[in-house]
């Protein structure tokens, strides 16, 4: 199931470009009342965190070293996305960037310039852990070798706030898939909870078939999503497409993100695949980022999307009002 992201309600701010997505729970509750409450103590114990409330935000494809006509700001809005994160009020406890961090280059200097350039800009997030995958411009031409050298594995896991994290690769192959070997990891990983379990999977591609001529695709993602579908509460955040799109599977939640370089179109409404004109009164258009935020345990989690504006720290004033005023509201300041 395919959800027209023009059909979700917006809430604007006064006086910026500022839009919010509508928010979309994206874990059903735990139900069985005493089983999730006892999976939930047991993670938080074994990673000595205290249970609660928490939020992560996702960026995705900010293609570092990018500068071409489809988008001459580089960085900025890169930059502006961090600025953005700093000024909340509850900040979040984890930054997780979705792939193409970096724009390829067929020098490896300055590759790894681009990469170091990356580690700056988000280094400059502050009290986040900051968690990566690859997308093709970062690992696809020397099988994820660069990446690993600056920002550690291409694939791994781990556990936050009573939720299992689950990162996935399906870039360095050179070639849009999983593989078998990272696929038997991942079963592997999963066994040890039961179906309960609230899981976050991101990764850079679609996992399914979104649209294959343009690239939009895993080429094993039907594999890795029957995995999947022994769990109730999973959730897969992606990029790649540079845009927003929800699809589900079952009980199983997909997000892409838009990408803070340029956009692409909707493919429903376009022939050709080509990014969006830069627009130099609204030059952040279509860019931005996500806040997820859950309960203790992630038994429920929100996703809210936002669209940098003009205004330099307009996200700020959209991520805060929303939790104040909530779904679909209208808010004049």
């Amino acid at each position: 199931m395919q959800n027209p992201l023009d059909r979700r309600s917006f809430l604007r701010i006064a006086g910026t470009s500022l839009s919010i997505g509508a928010l979309y729970s994206a874990f059903a509750p735990l139900a069985h009342g005493a089983g999730g409450a006892i999976l939930t103590r047991t993670l938080n114990e074994l990673n000595g965190e205290a249970p609660g409330a928490f939020s992560f935000i996702q960026l995705s494809d900010t293609h570092v070293g990018f500068n071409g006509p489809p988008d001459p700001l580089g960085t900025r809005a890169f930059e502006n996305a961090v600025a953005t994160i700093n000024r909340l009020r509850r900040r979040p406890e984890l930054v997780i960037v979705t792939g193409d961090l970096t724009h390829d280059a067929d020098s490896p200097d300055e590759h790894a310039k681009r990469y170091r350039l990356f580690k700056e800009i988000a280094g400059r997030i502050g009290g986040a852990q900051i968690k990566v995958v690859p997308g093709e411009n970062d690992a696809a031409l020397d099988g994820g070798v660069m990446f690993r050298e600056f920002m550690g594995p291409t694939y791994y896991s781990f556990d936050h706030r009573g939720v299992h994290f689950v990162a996935l690769d399906n870039v360095s192959s050179g070639k849009p898939a999983v593989g078998p070997a990272q696929l038997a990891w991942m079963k592997a990983d999963l066994a040890r909870f039961p179906s309960s379990a609230p899981i976050i999977v991101y990764t850079h591609r679609p996992l399914f078939d979104l649209k294959p001529e343009w690239e939009w695709f895993t080429s094993d993602g039907n594999q890795v999503l029957n995995a999947l579908a022994g769990y109730e509460n999973v959730t897969i955040l992606y990029g790649h497409i540079h845009r927003e799109n929800f699809h589900q599977r079952g009980t199983t939640k997909m997000y892409a993100a838009r990408s803070l370089i340029f956009a692409f179109p909707d493919p429903q409404t376009t022939g050709a695949k080509r990014p969006a004109p830069f627009d130099q009164d609204h030059p952040f258009q279509n860019l931005g980022l996500r806040r997820v935020t859950g309960d203790a345990g992630g038994r429920e989690l929100r996703v809210e999307d936002v669209e940098l504006s003009m205004n330099q720290y307009s996200g700020t004033v959209g991520m805060d009002q929303i939790l104040k005023h909530g779904k679909g509201d209208s808010v004049d300041e």
